[in-house]
C-alpha cells in the first residue's frame, strides 16, 4: 500500500488522484498504524513548516516517518514534505525540522543578482530540472524536463552522500534529493502533467 499521511497541511486528493491516474492506488492515512503497515510511504505538503512540524508532533507521526525511511520502505517527500525532512527551516524564525537530511531550509535571496532582475518570491510555475547521476524515480525523463514549482524557501543539503536534482530561479537551487530509498521534490509532481505523472509512476515501481 502507497500510504500518503494525512497530517493536516496536504493536498491529498490531488496527490492521490495523481497516483490513481498511473494506476497505483494511493490511501491516505491518519494514523501511526497506517503508516507502520505501509510498503510506501508519501509525505505532502503545503504551508508553514513550524505549523507542519507542530501538527505531525501532535499525531506522533515524527517517530513512524523516520522508521519508515530507516527500513528501506520507498518514501517520497513534496514540497513542504522536502522541507520537514532537514535539519532546521529559517521559515518566520528558527524551527526543528526531522533530523532526516543534515541542512537547513532558507528563503530566497537574490540580493544584487542581475540574472534575479524582476523575479518575485514565491517562486511559481514551470522550471527546468537537471541532474547528472541516473536515478529511478526520474527513468523515461531527460535532464531539462519542465516541472511546476510553488514555494519561498529551498533545501541546502551539506552531505555529499545526499544527491541532488537542480532548477534555476534567479539563482541555482535544489529542486530534489535522493538518498538509497528516500526521494524528496521541491516541485509538485501531481500538477507537473506528464513528467510529474511519470515520476508518480516510477516510484509506485520502486
Amino acid at each position: 500500500m502507497i500510504a500518503i499521511v494525512d497530517y493536516g497541511m496536504g493536498n491529498l486528493r490531488s496527490v492521490q488522484k495523481a497516483f490513481e491516474r498511473v494506476g497505483a492506488p494511493a490511501q491516505i492515512v491518519t494514523s501511526t498504524e497506517e503508516i507502520e503497515r505501509a510498503s510506501k510511504v508519501v509525505l505532502p505538503g503545503v504551508g508553514a513548516f513550524a505549523d507542519a512540524v507542530a501538527h505531525m508532533r501532535r499525531q506522533g507521526f515524527v517517530e513512524p516517518i523516520i522508521d519508515a525511511i530507516d527500513s528501506g520502505r520507498p518514501f517520497l517527500g513534496i514540497c513542504l514534505g522536502l522541507q520537514l525532512l532537514f535539519d532546521v527551516s529559517y521559515e518566520d524564525g528558527e524551527h526543528t525540522g526531522l533530523g532526516v537530511i543534515p541542512g537547513k531550509v532558507v528563503r530566497f535571496d537574490f540580493g544584487d543578482l542581475p540574472a534575479a532582475r524582476g523575479l518575485k518570491v514565491p517562486h511559481m510555475g514551470w522550471n527546468r530540472i537537471r541532474w547528472d547521476e541516473p536515478c529511478p524515480l526520474l527513468a523515461g525523463l531527460t535532464s531539462g524536463t519542465y516541472v511546476y514549482f510553488v514555494h519561498s524557501y529551498h533545501v541546502q543539503p551539506i552531505e555529499a552522500d545526499v544527491k541532488v536534482v537542480r532548477s534555476d530561479y534567479g539563482v541555482e537551487f535544489v529542486a530534489m534529493v535522493w538518498r538509497d530509498n528516500l526521494y524528496a521534490t521541491q516541485f509538485h509532481p501531481e500538477k507537473s502533467q506528464k513528467a510529474g505523472l511519470k515520476i508518480l509512476e516510477n516510484f509506485a515501481k520502486l
